[in-house]
């Protein structure tokens, strides 16, 4: 088979969550939905000293964008609510839709805390299936999360990447192959992943300002401004060309596992049965990488979707399911104890993760 044949032959659909972190803060927070919401991370020297990390599109109207200072912020955005980035809500919440993500098809590349690739071309046969999929998918992140994805399929990366920014907020486009050059064609060259500001600017030098104008130029143009690689590789963006594979990447900080309880409840014994099977879920995981953890986790959801985290860090690592579970076990009597309320989702995250060799932890290297 030819790389070409290949290429039509695939489907692969890209996530991305909207305005992520604002919108994890909205759903934890509902009184100040539709307001100006900015997401900061302050230096710690006091006072507004710091940089925008993102905002909700309603902050964004009004020019606040990732990058400028608190202070400017301010000014652009008077009544906006300003709030100190929160990792530990965002993760959780990613964790779940991850979790979500991995149910529709067996290999997803989780390319940040809010966005991931995901293999379709076994699970579905044309790219109408992978529409419906997607609507499901979209759907039950919105049931089970209450948060809101878009969604891009295409027959590569590239394009469904640029396809999942199409729309957006909430969007789903689909680029089948034979739409892929039409698509493009009108984009500006920034549309494409991987060209950043001083690319453009050089490329407008070159008369470039859309992607069509870039697939006309030839090959040896690009390669002489750009170098072999880059060269090469914007000559085959800007026809649509990406035989990148998705790939699950092996991440070494934590491993962890979330689900949905089948009904809302504070009962003891049901909570601790979804433990034990996550616990065994985890330790798969661990013993696959051959790894020893230190810190184990409780993740709790509760009804009214606010997230909790109960951490414990134990004197040495271990690495076996028993220790897992029973460590489990006591962070969920804990949590029950201060909050008795029923729970929606409970999940399990263990880290401080050392290899086993020399029992070094991941953070010496």
């Amino acid at each position: 088979m030819s790389n070409s044949n290949e290429r039509k032959n695939r489907i692969i659909l890209h996530m991305d969550m909207d305005y992520f972190f604002a919108q994890c803060e909205e759903r934890e927070h509902p009184e100040i939905k539709g307001k100006p919401v900015v997401i900061c991370v302050y230096s710690g020297r006091g006072g507004d000293s710091g940089a925008v990390s993102t905002s909700n599109y309603e902050a964004r109207k009004l020019g606040v964008k990732a990058g400028i200072s608190i202070n400017q912020a301010k000014k652009l955005a008077q009544d906006a609510v300003f709030l100190p980035v929160n990792r530990e809500l965002y993760h959780n919440r990613s964790e779940e839709v991850m979790g979500i993500l991995k149910g529709y098809c067996d290999k997803i590349e989780q390319e940040s805390v809010d966005e991931a690739y995901c293999d379709l071309t076994e699970k579905v046969t044309d790219f109408e299936e992978a529409r419906l999929l997607a609507l499901k998918l979209k759907d039950e992140i919105r049931q089970l999360v209450d948060l809101t994805c878009s969604v891009g399929i295409g027959p590569n990366k590239l394009i469904a990447k640029i396809a999942s920014d199409y729309q957006k907020p909430d969007g789903l486009t689909v680029i089948r192959s034979e739409e892929v050059l039409h698509f493009l064609a009108p984009l500006k060259i920034t549309d494409l992943i991987g060209v950043g500001k001083k690319t453009g600017e050089k490329l407008n030098e070159l008369g470039v300002k859309i992607i069509v104008d870039m697939s006309k130029l030839p090959i040896d143009r690009l390669i002489r401004e750009f170098g072999q690689a880059k060269g090469l590789w914007l000559k085959q963006a800007s026809n649509g060309i990406d035989d990148s594979p998705v790939e699950e990447r092996q991440g070494t900080e934590q491993i962890g596992r979330i689900i949905t309880l089948k009904e809302n409840t504070n009962e003891l014994q049901i909570i601790l049965d979804a433990i034990d099977q996550l616990s065994g879920d985890v330790y798969m995981k661990l013993q696959s990488r051959n790894l020893g953890f230190k810190s184990i986790s409780f993740i709790a959801i509760s009804a009214d979707l606010k997230t909790h985290t109960k951490t414990l860090t134990m004197g040495g690592p271990a690495k076996d399911v028993e220790t897992i579970r029973i460590k489990a076990h006591e962070l969920v009597k804990s949590f029950l104890l201060e909050h008795p309320n029923p729970l929606r989702r409970v999940g399990i995250r263990i880290s401080n993760l050392v290899e086993e060799k020399g029992q070094k932890t991941l953070g010496d290297y």
